[in-house]
């Protein structure tokens, strides 16, 4: 019987556990990397809040102002996209409709964040430590984060149906899926938005945008984003999971 020399025997099972682990050069099946861990190409900066009453010129100025600020506030490092809690948000350069989304990030305390889909608030990241504060009866920190906050108060999905975060210095995993207006959110593999409509907060009298970029919002802390991908959603299979949900 022959054996393989220790380093090669080593090589091989490195090389075994890597493909286990989904990278911006290997991502899972069907998906596509939206991050390369390596610089911000594809990206760049957008609050939408500073600029969704400008018009002209004045908007085109303040467009072009974000741009130039995004890399000033945003950074890569270690393969990781990271960013203070200030500037900008990181926007996808690209527009999708129906999709699902792998995300992983990692917070500190009292830092607040969130996943625009379609340009639209938000799937929500909290400091789920955060007492919550009576004053404040429609935030809810400590029912955990994945919830579509900027809904309407009281509606289904705006709050998580579980707390699912982990503890800070972790890193926490998202898998979002998007078809028409109804979100699916699944935080740590545990459910906590089931199919729910998220509101078109920009004109809750219309319809979500057909199509948007991807954006990563961030305030008052450093977050850490890696591994982000993401798999559009064809007519056929939309169609089959908005069915099965609807038999539920």
């Amino acid at each position: 019987m022959k054996y393989l020399p220790l380093l090669t025997l080593t090589a091989l099972l490195l090389a075994g556990c890597s493909s286990l682990h989904p990278t911006a050069s290997n991502p899972p099946k069907s998906f596509r990397a939206l991050f390369n861990g390596t610089d911000l190409a594809g990206w760049y900066g957008w609050n939408p809040h500073t600029s969704a009453k400008l018009k002209d010129d004045k908007l085109a100025a303040n467009l072009k102002q974000q741009r130039e600020d995004f890399p000033n506030h945003w950074r890569v490092e270690n393969g990781e996209l990271v960013n203070a809690g200030t500037g900008p948000y990181a926007t996808t350069d690209a527009e999708f409709g129906d999709i699902e989304l792998h995300i992983e990030y990692k917070t500190v305390a009292k830092a607040d964040s969130g996943i625009y889909l379609r340009g639209t608030p938000q799937v929500q990241i909290w400091d789920k430590t955060q007492v919550f504060d009576e004053k404040k009866p429609d935030r809810k920190p400590h029912l955990g984060s994945g919830g579509l906050f900027n809904n309407t108060p009281n509606t289904p999905g705006r709050d998580p149906l579980v707390v699912a975060d982990k503890e800070f210095g972790e890193w926490n995993k998202f898998r979002i899926r998007q078809i028409g207006a109804r979100t699916w959110v699944w935080l740590n593999d545990k459910l906590v938005v089931d199919g729910n409509v998220m509101e078109n907060y920009w004109d809750r009298t219309k319809p979500l945008p057909a199509k948007g970029p991807i954006m990563l919002q961030t305030h008052g802390g450093e977050i850490r984003w890696r591994n982000l991908f993401v798999r559009e959603i064809g007519a056929v299979e939309a169609k089959k999971i908005l069915a099965e949900a609807d038999k539920k």
